[in-house]
């Protein structure tokens, strides 16, 4: 009897019986890790025009971010890059608590979100940002004025309304000094936010401006805000 072919078939067998567990441990190293970051720790925290502690804030440890002191009234963002983040495709999660400083002009809303592919210490990034005394204003235009796509510094979120009213904001539930789940899915130069554990996303940006980058990432609010931030995780995808 011939048995070329059963040779033959039995060492293309014993072949992929070698080689099929070498390209899972190929895939295996090459999958990137998921980063959680309690933020109850000032380790690893760059801060950028603004002053950072841990705080208890709402039954939890929390970093608070916040003006520096005598810092006077001004139209400032608010860093907190947590340097040993590289970020260019994958999803962010993160838990934010936003309210007005008790010294806060009658415009200030909260404003508190999460910078993305930050570079050059916060001069260039991508960021959604909540305004959560929006949220469940009586005015219908500030509702749809409750979260907020910007990049830095080419398209701050002034230009994108007048430019393209309505297209970079939109409404979601949000309640000021709240804890709020933030999760921005990022792939390419799209990106997506969904606020509280929703099933469809509150905002969808297909241009992001900066491009198909990478870079840190960054706590982010504003000078008239007391911020709050919790439970970090990142899960890239390369």
């Amino acid at each position: 009897m011939n048995n070329k072919y059963p040779t033959a078939l039995l060492t293309l067998g014993l072949g992929l019986a070698a080689v099929l567990p070498l390209l899972a441990i190929k895939a295996q190293t090459k999958k990137t890790s998921v980063a959680t970051i309690p933020l109850d720790s000032l380790a690893g925290i760059e801060a950028v025009n603004g002053s950072v502690e841990i705080v208890s804030y709402n039954e939890r440890r929390a970093l608070h971010l916040s003006p520096p002191p005598n810092h006077p009234p001004a139209d400032d963002a608010m860093l907190a890059i947590v340097n040993a983040t590289d970020f260019r495709n994958g999803t962010i999660e993160v838990e934010v608590a936003g309210k007005p400083r008790t010294d806060a002009p009658a415009d200030a809303r909260g404003f508190i979100g999460v910078m993305f592919r930050t570079q050059d210490h916060g001069a260039r990034g991508e960021d959604f940002y909540l305004r959560p005394t929006n949220g469940r204003a009586d005015d219908q235009l500030r509702r749809n004025h409750s979260v907020q796509y910007e990049s830095m510094p080419d398209f701050p979120w002034h230009r994108l309304r007048k430019e393209n009213p309505g297209v970079y904001e939109s409404y979601a539930d949000l309640q000021a000094g709240s804890w709020t789940k933030m999760k921005i899915v990022v792939s390419g130069s799209k990106a997506q936010l969904y606020v509280n554990g929703a099933d469809q996303p509150c905002l969808v940006v297909n241009d992001l401006k900066l491009g198909d980058t990478r870079g840190q990432i960054a706590l982010w609010s504003h000078s008239t805000t007391d911020g709050f931030f919790s439970n970090l995780k990142v899960s890239p995808t390369e």
